[in-house]
């Protein structure tokens, strides 16, 4: 029975892994589990799964699982901010990581160091270390398997072809809840307006880097290293109902795209059972009742941070984690009303106009670059953009 970790099990994307292994009835064994809060639904969940581990973000979280938990199951031992530790652990089979930021650059490195399964919802690692990490991975012989349903997408769809056939590959996005605001609407965008997805059910950060397209910025960074891609062998399109998850596009003019009712469980099903399919919780796809699928060219004027993702992309080295450290200090001035909608991907975009980047970073390079680019954003945020 293969034992899983699952790193973020009470955002999203870990509730609904947990759904999974429930539903694939003791065919795998969940090991341990991680959160930095959340402690009362962390307590309901080692109550239910019994994991071996766990780890809360701080002392205080700690005590208080500890109080919660006395007198019911037993855990081998609760650790405090210790998803790497997790991740290392000698009988795991499987790392599921659904963290959210840098957070996950070091879990990720060292699950596939030790040869292990990578089912990875941590876009940001791939965007910050990509090389770093598929390189291990090779070294390693690990499998790095993708829990974004858009990579998830692409990988199911590369099986049709061999590498050397693709011509290229395009990410779908639903365009977010502004796609259809005019600017003056986008103005005046409050945090509160911006946390509401129209199809997905996601966690702050993730939910309002759709609202601004930076997370297909980051899924564009990401799919160049996962798949070993060129930046121009990756194309974006508006796909508001979200049916079409991504395709891929070969060179005799085939495209094989992967469709699917919009639900996490089914990616993440995939990355746990691969090769194997394994009967889902998900809704079958009833295309009829839908009528039309529609597609549109993205509006890169309205959405600048697309082409900060192929920009980013393409330079390479440093870039990727300058990015993401300013997506993250603005997308945090912004939830706190001290940053307009519309500036947040400014903030990143003069971010990198002052980055040199660095070629082929090792990690002390790529944390160094993580921590320059966070003090250059919060400088940015006291300059006025333009």
């Amino acid at each position: 029975m293969p034992n899983v970790v699952v790193l973020g099990s009470t955002g999203s994307i870990g509730r609904a892994a947990l759904e999974v292994i429930d539903g694939l009835g003791g065919e795998f064994c969940l090991l341990a589990i991680a959160a930095l809060g959340s402690v009362d639904l962390l307590a309901d969940q080692v109550r239910r799964f019994r994991p071996r581990y766990v780890s809360v973000g701080d002392e205080a979280a700690r005590r208080r699982l500890a109080d919660l938990l006395r007198g019911g199951p037993a855990v081998d031992e609760i650790l405090v901010d210790s998803p790497r530790q997790l991740a290392t652990i000698p009988e795991a089979d499987t790392i599921l990581s659904a963290l959210v930021g840098a957070v996950g650059v070091g879990p990720a490195l060292d699950a596939v160091t030790r040869g292990k399964r990578l089912a990875l919802a941590n876009k940001e690692a791939l965007v910050m270390a990509g090389h770093l990490i598929m390189d291990a991975a090779r070294l390693h012989g690990a499998e790095v398997l993708p829990v974004d349903s858009e990579h998830s997408a692409i990988f199911q769809a590369l099986h049709c072809g061999r590498p050397q056939e693709v011509d290229h590959v395009t990410l779908t996005a639903s365009g977010g809840p502004f796609r259809l605001w005019t600017e003056e609407q986008l103005a005046d965008i409050t945090p509160e307006q911006a946390l509401g997805h129209p199809t997905w059910h996601m966690g702050p950060k993730v939910t309002l880097d759709s609202a601004t397209l930076m997370n297909k910025a980051l899924e564009i960074i990401e799919a160049r290293w996962l798949f070993d891609l060129r930046p121009e062998q990756i194309r974006v399109l508006i796909h508001p109902q979200s049916i079409v998850h991504s395709m891929v596009t070969f060179v005799d003019g085939s495209t094989i795209a992967q469709l699917g009712s919009p639900d996490m469980r089914t990616p993440i099903q995939y990355a746990l059972t691969y090769p194997e399919r394994r009967p889902g919780r998900g809704a079958p796809l009833d295309l009829a009742a839908l009528g039309a699928l529609d597609f549109e060219t993205p509006d890169l004027e309205r959405f600048p941070a697309l082409g900060l993702g192929f920009q980013v992309a393409a330079l390479g080295g440093t870039a990727g984690a300058v990015l993401n450290a300013a997506n993250e200090v603005a997308v945090e001035a912004f939830r706190r009303k001290r940053l307009a909608f519309r500036d947040i991907v400014k903030v990143v975009q003069q971010t990198l106009a002052h980055h040199a980047p660095q070629d082929a970073p090792d990690l002390e390079a790529v944390w160094a670059a993580d921590a320059w680019a966070r003090e250059e954003a919060a400088r940015c945020l006291t300059q006025p953009t333009s």
